[in-house]
Formats: C-alpha cells, sequence, structure tokens
C-alpha cells in the first residue's frame, strides 16, 4: 500500500516504523529537516519537506498516486486543509485526519460524515485516551482492557497476585473453576517474553496474563487471579489540558473527582464547566498540596499533563505518598519501557493508542478492529468472516481444522449477539466476529490470506 503520512512527530514517526515493517511504501512529509532525517536514517521510506497542506508538497510526496493519505501534524487546521487538497486535486482514496480540537468534533456528524470536509476517518487521541483510562478506572488491577464487538467482548491483561485461586493453577485447571462461563487464556508474558501455550501451562504470579471473555465476567475472572481490589472511589488528575477535562467530565457522576492545573484562567474555565469536580489550582507535584488534599486516600492518580517529566514527578511523588494506583502519561516509548511497573503502575501512550485506531482502517479485507499491544509487537484483532464452504478457507471448519500462524489463537467468536469462546471443535460460520491475539504481529498478512474470500465469492 502506498501511503503519505502528514507530521513526523511521535505518532507519525512511531506509524511510520510499524507500518513500514509491513512493506507498505511510506513518504513521511514534515517541515522539521532533523526529524525526518533521524527517521529515515533507520527506516526504508521516503521524505519530503515542507509545509502538509501545501499542493506541491503534496504532489510531491505522491498524492496522486496514493492510496491513503493520513494527516497528523500538530495543526487540525493543517490535517484538515490537507485532506481537503488531497481529494480535490489528487482524489486520494482515503484520508485519515487527527483532530484534537473539540470544536471540531462536536459538529462531526455535520463536518464529517455529511462531506464539507473530505476526511474519511477523524481521529481523537484525547477520546482514544480518555476511554482507554477510563476502562482501566473501571477494572481495578488491569493492565490493559480492550473492547471488540461493541463491547460484547474484552481483552483484558493482569498481573497475578498471592491470594488468587488461579495462581498455580494450570490452563485447563482455571476452566474448570468457572463451569458456569467460559473464558480463554490468549498469551501470557513471562519475564517480557511470551510462552507457549497448553492446558498444562501454569499461571504464575508475575506473569502478565492475557484473558478474554464476554464483558459481564471480566471482574469475577480477574478476582480469581489476584487478590480482589475494592471498586476506585477517588480520583485525582493532575493537568486541565483536553484530556485530563475530558477524563473529569467523564467521571465526576460516578467518582469523587479532583483536577490539579497550574494555569489560574484554565482551572477557572474547567470549575465553570463541570458541576461536581473540585479543581484546584498549584503544581501537582507540590508535596505539601497533595498532602493538603489528602492524597494518602486517593485510589487513583493520573497525571496528564503536557510535560511527560511533570507526569513522572508527579506520580511518583503520589505513589510514594500512598496513592493506590497511579498512572502517567508518557510519549515517549523509551521512557515507557523504563518507568512502567515501578513507582509508576501504568504509562499511558497516546500514540499506541491512536495508531491502534488508523491500523483499523489500514488492514485489508474485514477487520474492523485493531488494537496494537506490547509497544507494537503484538497485536488484537477483530475480523469478519465472508464467504462459505467453497469460498473461505475457515468457513464451515473447525478451529483444529484452521492453520493459524505460529503464536496466533482465536480468542472468541461473537455470532450475533452470542459470545462464544470457542474449542478446538467449534465450527466458524458466516459473518462471525473473530477475536484473534497475534504474539507476533509479523504474521499479521498470514492471517489476512487466511481470511480472505476468493474471487468466485459474489
Amino acid at each position: 500500500m502506498n501511503i503519505i503520512i502528514l507530521g513526523a512527530g511521535q505518532v507519525g514517526g512511531t506509524l511510520a516504523e510499524n507500518l513500514v515493517r509491513e512493506e507498505n511504501d511510506i513518504t513521511l512529509v514534515d517541515t522539521n529537516v532533523e526529524a525526518l532525517k533521524d527517521l529515515q536514517s533507520r527506516l526504508d521510506i521516503r521524505t519530503v519537506v515542507g509545509s502538509a497542506s501545501h499542493p506541491n508538497i503534496l504532489q510531491q510526496a505522491g498524492a496522486e498516486n496514493a492510496d491513503m493519505l493520513i494527516a497528523v501534524t500538530n495543526s487540525d487546521e493543517a490535517n484538515l486543509a490537507a485532506c481537503q487538497i488531497a481529494y480535490a486535486l489528487f482524489h486520494t482514496p482515503t484520508k485519515i485526519a487527527r483532530i484534537r480540537a473539540q470544536q471540531y468534533l462536536n459538529h462531526q456528524e455535520l463536518l464529517f460524515e455529511s462531506g464539507i470536509f473530505s476526511v474519511d476517518v477523524p481521529i481523537s487521541p484525547e477520546q482514544l485516551v480518555t476511554d482507554y483510562i477510563k476502562r482501566l478506572i473501571e477494572y481495578p488491577g488491569a493492565l490493559q482492557v480492550l473492547d471488540f464487538a461493541d463491547g460484547k467482548v474484552q481483552l483484558v491483561a493482569v498481573r497475578p497476585y498471592f491470594g488468587g485461586v488461579l495462581v498455580g493453577k494450570s490452563i485447563a485447571e482455571a476452566k474448570d473453576y468457572f463451569p458456569s462461563f467460559n473464558f480463554k487464556v490468549a498469551a501470557i508474558y513471562r519475564g517480557n517474553r511470551s510462552i507457549p501455550l497448553s492446558g498444562e501451562t501454569l499461571i504464575e504470579i508475575g506473569d502478565e496474563v492475557f484473558f478474554i471473555a464476554a464483558r459481564q465476567y471480566i471482574k469475577e475472572i480477574m478476582a480469581s487471579l489476584r487478590r480482589i481490589d475494592s471498586p476506585y472511589k477517588r480520583i485525582m488528575i493532575a493537568g486541565g489540558g483536553n484530556i485530563g477535562y475530558r477524563l473529569a467530565k467523564s467521571l465526576e457522576n460516578d467518582y469523587q473527582v479532583k483536577l490539579v492545573d497550574h494555569n489560574a484562567m484554565r482551572t477557572k474555565q474547567i470549575a465553570q464547566a463541570l458541576h461536581k469536580t473540585i479543581v484546584l489550582q498549584g503544581d501537582a507535584s507540590d508535596r505539601e498540596l497533595l498532602l493538603n488534599e489528602n492524597v494518602e486516600h486517593t485510589d487513583v492518580f493520573c497525571a496528564l499533563t503536557n510535560d511527560e517529566e511533570v507526569n513522572i514527578m508527579s506520580s511518583m511523588q503520589a505513589k510514594r505518598l500512598g496513592v493506590r494506583h497511579v498512572m502517567a502519561l508518557i510519549t515517549r516509548t523509551a521512557y515507557i519501557d523504563l518507568i512502567e511497573g515501578g513507582d509508576i503502575d501504568t504509562a499511558i501512550s497516546p500514540q499506541h493508542a491512536t495508531i491502534g485506531r488508523i491500523l483499523t482502517y489500514i488492514r485489508r479485507g474485514d477487520i474492523v478492529n485493531v488494537h496494537s499491544l506490547r509497544r507494537g509487537a503484538a497485536e488484537a484483532i477483530e475480523i469478519i468472516a465472508h464467504g462459505d464452504e467453497n469460498t473461505s478457507k475457515v468457513i464451515g471448519r473447525k478451529i483444529s481444522e484452521i492453520k493459524l500462524p505460529k503464536g496466533t489463537n482465536i480468542g472468541a467468536i461473537v455470532r450475533g449477539s452470542r459470545v462464544i469462546i470457542p474449542d478446538d471443535e467449534t465450527i466458524i460460520t458466516t459473518d462471525d466476529h473473530v477475536v484473534l491475539f497475534l504474539v507476533d504481529k509479523r504474521y499479521l498478512e498470514d492471517v489476512e490470506l487466511l481470511f480472505q474470500v476468493s474471487v468466485t465469492f459474489i
């Protein structure tokens, strides 16, 4: 696929790195010469220096022959203009734009779906991150919570602890523990490496266990893997930017929320817009401020400022003062690997949330959901099975008869409103939504080919 990426920042650079591994032809456009040189020295990509919204630059980037344009510059207006120009002058088939301003998103149906702006897929990183954090707060102790099939199925990552009844049990024994419903262990990472799974594989303390089940059973399964965490009640948010504000707004009716921001004008605006959140002006890493606000009784501390060093410092301070769980918004992947699991429980990566959403529209076939996992090394996807027994390699066949790529397993099948956790005898039927976990995303193309319908299918 011939793809133009506008913007060589964290999202654009990480996206280029992900897509070039999958043998796409990538052209990256930015005004920052040094950023382009750095990426070109590491990746097999083409680069163009210039303004992303200028017609001559888009032409130089090859917009007339591009299959897709992805506009992820720091300017909403530049992203919108670039998509409009790519459509009007070069007839680029698919145009994706990162849109941050809520003012645009408030009128999404009129501006985008009606065609006023030629953006096929508007993406809001702030909203994606907000939704992601909210799911983590809803499931205390989860490392990740991912939705499939409109939320009917969830994939959850959790680290087992002492007290979990399934700790030390085999996967086969774990399944027998829940006679009234089913779930599946999709992957286990031990020592940061995926281990082969069988019925005899033991669940051990310190493992990172990915399991999949119908939404209504998730909390019960989590409680069996670790000591039961009481629900979160008190949330403190550091940073009153787009993400901090949206998160407070989405939580304030169900939790006791405090929000801290250093900007006096911004805190005043937020205080007027929110009804139940306590809004404070100050430095979220100020020990005295945190102590005065009884931070030791806080269940979750979310550091969501635009400065990741402030996020790291304030989160570490909060954790040492007694907060149960701390989360920090981190943009640099190298930082995430260093800090997560220490004083900081969860590092939130906005670029990985954004990339997962973008990948949904890049994947071939009928892939309707993509989640990038393990810093982009693994993937969980939802794909619709089309065709019939004569035109499909999966329909009408038992799971045991399907030649899945190495490290790939089918975690769930959604058939209408019914959630099926499959075994080797389960048969895939037409229009099933199949949720797969890929330990190694290099095999993604093999999965896509497996689910492709032959040319005889109409």
